[in-house]
């Protein structure tokens, strides 16, 4: 099975688009390739080859061969002898495994991030949050993924755990980050996660941030469950 040609040209246009900052980097080939997995671009079964990707991303074959491998390494991919990569199923397990593990993590991290933060890294914090309200407003998908990643990113730093940060940066590659803000009612939701967050961090209550961080992560299982398989993403169990 090879990409249907009638969405080329429309997954070109968005490649373009999306490697207009850093066009010759793995991470973010591979942030491209990841993201049209979890939106049904790119459906189980479907063979990527390294120069008709290349093509069609207007870059160099090197980086999206990094960025394959990269992705077969996250158990997305599988490789097979002259055919190039194949997109492997992804299951409900997966959503919920990696849910799961950034509950822990995350929690943990935020409890640790609670003993630490400044007033000015809290004011930073919400600054940060301000914006991704403003961004969720205004429909602007983008925006609200990279202020969402800024909010956690900040919180891991606050923690000061740099091998504990490191391994839920891992675990975060698995998770599809750029679906949510597209989920019903996530927005509104992801909002009053973060603010609970802050309100605990601002008690520097860390069994509350640890609380409010883990229910953040676990909430969206089943309605990013459900909506990756109405996507045909996720096959009906």
């Amino acid at each position: 099975m090879s990409i249907a040609s009638d969405s080329e040209g429309r997954a070109k246009r968005r490649g373009e688009a999306e490697l207009a900052d850093r066009p010759q980097l793995s991470d973010d080939v591979a942030r491209v390739v990841r993201r049209r997995i979890f939106h049904g671009t790119y459906p189980a079964g479907v063979y990527l080859r390294l120069d008709q990707l290349a093509a069609d991303l207007g870059i160099s074959v090197t980086p999206v061969r990094e960025a394959l491998l990269n992705l077969r390494a996250e158990g997305l991919l599988v490789q097979h002898p002259r055919r190039g990569f194949m997109v492997l199923e992804v299951t409900a397990r997966d959503i919920a495994d990696v849910a799961n593990l950034q509950a822990y993590i995350g929690g943990e991290l935020g409890a640790r991030a609670a003993a630490n933060i400044t007033d000015e890294q809290l004011a930073e914090l919400t600054a940060i949050q301000d914006a991704l309200e403003k961004a969720y407003d205004h429909d602007d998908l983008d925006r609200t993924v990279r202020l969402n990643h800024e909010f956690h990113r900040l919180i891991n730093v606050i923690a000061d755990s740099p091998k504990l940060t490191q391994v839920m940066s891992v675990v975060t590659r698995y998770a599809p980050e750029s679906v949510f803000p597209t989920l019903e009612g996530w927005p509104a939701q992801s909002i009053r996660d973060h603010r609970t967050v802050l309100d605990a961090l601002q008690r520097r209550d860390g069994d509350m941030v640890r609380a409010a961080m883990a229910e953040h992560f676990t909430v969206g299982v089943r309605p990013m469950t459900e909506h990756l398989t109405e996507r045909g993403v996720i096959r009906p169990g």
